[in-house]
């Protein structure tokens, strides 16, 4: 069935007279996630999340738009891992432009960068940006951050761990081999205090920080917890979709 919400779903005829307050853009990456998750699990989250919290956010009278995905981020602290594809910023910031000229010139006046990958950010470009188009409100969120995994998983991490294996074990299960061929996701951690603090921050060289590219032991996964954590989730964001969409760019703070 057609999602009219979902713009590489539907069609002219149903486009021709519409009217969106929001467009979400899904933004992910496209490498190695430890042995046993695809290549496209940062691609897979970001649009089945985005995709799901639309539907929630329409279905409640939002009037969204789901963009395609992108389907590349920044891994430029991954050269060597073997197809591990990269965007520069500016690169991501080029295609921004171009995307926003089109909604801008259209009548879109809302975007959200819908994260889906921790090497992208993009709130410096969004400022920037968004003194060359001042009717757009140009917003970013990062999904992976937006709720507290400690109460759906035992393991923390930030790539291939307990969380996206569930997830992706929910998602799409096809894809993913058994937890028995995953690595362990040991990561080892900068040697300097204020980097391991958080404080300062360089970008960390994969190869030399994780043997199996995953930093997060994903063994504890299972396709019911990420059931779980996909509906809490996607609940959350419709919120968010709806509200953002429903806001009065004139009228955004108390």
């Amino acid at each position: 069935m057609i999602r009219p919400y979902v713009l590489a779903e539907t069609n002219w005829k149903h486009l021709k007279d519409a009217q969106f307050d929001l467009a979400i853009l899904p933004w992910g990456a496209t490498e190695a996630h430890n042995y046993h998750l695809p290549y496209a699990t940062d691609n897979i989250e970001a649009e089945q999340i985005a995709i799901e919290a639309a539907r929630i956010a329409h279905e409640a009278g939002g009037k969204v738009i789901v963009l395609p995905t992108i389907p590349f981020g920044v891994n430029t602290g991954q050269s060597d891992i073997f197809l591990d594809m990269n965007l520069n910023p500016s690169t991501q910031q080029a295609i921004l432009k171009d995307l926003i000229t089109v909604l801008d010139r259209q009548g879109v006046h809302k975007l959200l960068v819908f994260n889906s990958h921790g090497g992208n950010s993009f709130k410096t470009m969004l400022r920037e940006l968004g003194l060359v188009f001042p009717k757009m409100l140009l917003a970013e969120c990062h999904w992976f951050k937006s709720m507290d995994r400690s109460v759906y998983f035992d393991e923390p991490g930030d790539h291939a761990d307990e969380m996206e294996s569930s997830l992706i074990m929910h998602l799409r299960p096809d894809l993913v081999l058994p937890l028995e061929a995953a690595g362990n996701g040991a990561e080892k951690k900068h040697k300097i205090q204020g980097f391991q603090e958080g404080w300062a921050w360089m970008e960390r060289e994969w190869s030399a920080i994780s043997a199996d590219t995953g930093v997060g032991d994903p063994k504890a996964a299972s396709a019911e917890k990420g059931q779980r954590f996909f509906k809490d989730l996607t609940q959350k964001l419709a919120g968010f979709f709806s509200e953002l969409a429903a806001a009065d760019p004139k009228d955004l703070y108390d």
